[in-house]
């Protein structure tokens, strides 16, 4: 919704109004191509515009498609009631809500898929007042904010669903490692999927903007209770048979293992962490019809 204040008809105001307004557009009454005004019906609302107060509901009800940028603090509660209402939506956000349970839950569904990204996931909007911002945020030459680590949340379908990856990487052990107590392979970049296998590969979430339904089937993410939580370590031993050695490798992407060896090769994760990341859990969709 937007407020304005009555004396300036300024529709993008600095949201000092108590109540907001909506608009209707009905196509040009002047022959413009350019709607104004003039062409648009300002209609007031009772309350603030709240998209939970029952007369946002009530507009929400009579629309088709919904094409918005969401407070993405509220993204999750905004997103459940696009799907309560059975609506078709398009909708920003940042890259980061793919990892929230509910979301992740549409997305594994194929209730909710990521649209057409902006270039190296940065949105651009023009704001009224500038405010604050932290350096390299807002651009005074052409007064835009940048929005870092956002995409488009969409579940109209688009060609880019369908549209396999090519993948031109052959699968062999030494290059993929299997992660400790999860029965899946570690790629670490996307244009690294290999072609060739049938098992579950631990990919990084960016994948999501490369998805094809079609090719591929998505398992799960790395931190649900279903999943372990996949780790970057420093420098570790390596075990093989049950003795000790060092590591060729220096450092290796892994899931925490279990307490004790087994048999075959394995990583020690007893070397503090360095960092933690999220991966998404893949399998061709060849793979798991056969």
């Amino acid at each position: 919704m937007l407020r304005y204040k009555n004396q300036d008809r300024d529709l993008f105001s600095r949201n000092d109004a108590e109540h907001a307004i909506y608009l209707e557009y009905s196509g040009s009454k002047n022959q413009s191509t350019v709607p104004d005004p003039e062409n648009i019906g300002i209609k007031h609302l009772n309350g603030d515009g709240d998209f939970r107060s029952a007369e946002s509901i009530e507009l929400l009800k009579r629309a088709d498609i919904v094409v918005t940028n969401p407070p993405f603090s509220l993204f999750r509660e905004y997103v459940a009631q696009l799907i309560e209402y059975d609506k078709k939506f398009l909708i920003i956000g940042s890259l980061n809500a793919v990892t929230y349970n509910d979301i992740f839950k549409l997305i594994r569904a194929n209730k909710l898929w990521l649209g057409y990204g902006f270039q190296a996931g940065n949105a651009y909007f023009a704001v009224p007042n500038p405010g604050n911002y932290a350096k390299g945020v807002y651009d005074e030459a052409t007064g835009l904010v940048k929005f870092r680590n956002v995409t488009w949340f969409t579940n109209l379908d688009i060609s880019k669903r369908h549209e396999d990856l090519i993948l031109y990487k052959t699968y062999n052990p030494d290059a993929y490692p299997m992660y400790d107590n999860y029965d899946a392979i570690e790629v670490a970049k996307v244009e690294d999927i290999p072609g060739d296998y049938d098992g579950v590969m631990g990919v990084p979430l960016t994948f999501l903007e490369k998805h094809s339904r079609d090719q591929f089937e998505i398992v799960g993410l790395s931190g649900e209770a279903d999943y372990p939580m996949t780790k970057k370590y420093g420098k570790k031993e390596r075990v093989v048979d049950g003795v000790r050695m060092k590591s060729k490798t220096g450092t290796l992407r892994a899931v925490i293992r279990t307490d004790a060896f087994g048999m075959g090769t394995h990583f020690d994760v007893g070397y503090p962490v360095k960092g933690v990341y999220r991966r998404l859990f893949i399998r061709r969709k060849s793979a798991s019809a056969t």
